[in-house]
């Protein structure tokens, strides 16, 4: 792996650098909300990095390029052709003009009953579709490796508070809300859903009010009136709705009151961003920010210590508070995490020192997951734990901890052997691989064989 070294700049500071540059960050203004995150966004050339910090902790970190569009398609929607059906495999390729073929299964084709002349729970996919037939689909998976990107046509347009189903009767709210909040806000959405939609009320909608959730879910419903039209000019293959920049993206899917600013280093960017949270929260505006580098004298991610941590997350090993460790190797199959506790010694008695080890090490490695962003199938080794109760305890602050992630996770019970196996929605490339390329040398494999002994 070599790391980007345009992504990630070297930091050597000593001990005075560091408290001198901590002495320059940004002071509370009087009367300024304050909250648990802060957003930071910066802009080098054609790349965009956003960091989620909880307090100065990073939590989530997001690499973007103008370069990588065909790549980051996540949430488009296309006017595509199908090239040809698989009954095999349930499932059909389908030109959307990128460099390769999307992926459309069979449960996530949208028909109507009536077009069938028979229908059946058995129905397969050769009967709905055919080749060179054209479709209106969105993208739920980005291309990874080799595979294409997933297609789905269950179409879904995401707002701030609300996301419109097109087509769709069926309603819902953020299982995330208080029960109260869910039963305010379900009153105004039976008042606000407009005909022939479904729609699904996100966490962020929490608090606001008939007017806040009317105005948004208008506008996802004029953004489908626009992608209708398109679909009737356009010929396949063809774009009609592109997610917005990546900073926007994750604005609308996380900024919200807990947020206490959004700090941004580029002035087109952030008088982009600045309109569309005046469109869509205007009491949350003033958190937005402008960061002038020259001004300051100083980059906004060393403001924020956020290329010091970045340097953290491409290590293999992680240290935890008390001198244990985790270490991560990822596999094409699944993600191996061990936990030692390396110089944690303790002080009551072992089974003590490896339950708090444990609990230390799944508020870690739930930070991880999210920060560096794995997906896929996850098997962790723990420090074994002779005590039933100490399992239990480990596995009820593992869970608590991934509660925190919005990315989906299953989590099993630990084994004898005290392996505990998740899986994890997997969304994007990884952290890792977006801030790195493979080696040239190796190839990935960490090593360098010994031609000579070979030959």
């Amino acid at each position: 792996m070599v790391v980007d070294s345009n992504l990630v700049d070297s930091i050597e500071a000593g001990p005075k650098s560091k408290r001198r540059l901590a002495s320059r960050a940004p002071r509370e203004r009087r009367g300024k909300p304050v909250g648990r995150y802060q957003l930071v966004v910066h802009v080098s050339g054609d790349v965009t990095q956003v960091a989620i910090l909880e307090g100065r902790s990073l939590v989530e970190h997001y690499v973007s390029r103008a370069s990588d569009n065909q790549n980051s398609i996540s949430g488009n929607i296309y006017l595509g052709r199908v090239a040809n059906v698989l009954p095999g495999m349930e499932a059909a390729f389908v030109d959307i003009g990128t460099n390769k073929n999307a992926v459309l299964y069979r449960g996530d084709v949208r028909f109507d009953r009536d077009d069938l002349e028979s229908f059946d729970r058995s129905v397969r996919i050769e009967q709905l579709l055919r080749p060179k037939q054209v479709v209106v689909c969105q993208v739920v998976k980005n291309p990874i490796a080799q595979k294409g990107a997933r297609l789905t046509q269950e179409v879904s347009i995401p707002g701030r508070l609300a996301v419109l189903l097109p087509g769709g009767g069926s309603f819902g709210i953020s299982k995330r809300l208080p029960d109260d909040e869910r039963k305010r806000l379900r009153r105004i959405l039976e008042e606000v859903s407009p005909e022939g939609f479904g729609v699904i009320l996100r966490t962020a909608a929490e608090g606001a009010s008939r007017d806040e959730l009317q105005r948004d879910v208008a506008r996802l419903v004029e953004t489908w009136r626009r992608i209708e039209e398109m679909a009737q000019s356009q010929h396949a293959p063809a774009l009609l709705y592109q997610e917005p920049a990546s900073a926007v993206r994750v604005i609308r899917e996380e900024f919200n009151r807990e947020f206490r600013s959004v700090v941004i280093d580029d002035r087109s960017l952030y008088e982009e961003v600045l309109a569309y949270v005046s469109a869509i929260s205007p009491e949350l505006s003033d958190r937005v920010e402008y960061f002038d580098p020259v001004a300051e004298k100083i980059s906004l991610f060393n403001r924020y210590h956020v290329h010091e941590q970045l340097h953290k997350v491409l290590d293999h090993k992680v240290w935890l508070p008390s001198g244990g460790s985790i270490v991560i190797d990822r596999t094409e199959a699944l993600t191996v995490i061990d936990v030692n506790t390396s110089k944690n010694v303790g002080t009551v008695s072992l089974e003590e020192t490896i339950h708090r080890n444990n609990l230390e090490a799944v508020e870690e490695i739930a930070r991880q997951l999210r920060l560096r962003d794995i997906g896929g199938i996850i098997v962790i080794d723990f420090v074994d734990m002779m005590e039933a109760q100490n399992r239990e305890d480990v596995m009820r602050a593992f869970r608590a901890a991934l509660n925190r992630d919005k990315t989906k996770s299953h989590v099993y019970e630990m084994t004898q052997l005290g392996l505990v196996q998740l899986t994890r929605h997997r969304i994007s490339e990884g952290l890792v691989e977006a801030l790195s390329e493979t080696c040239p040398s190796c190839g990935g494999s960490g090593y360098i064989v010994d031609t000579k002994l070979l030959s």
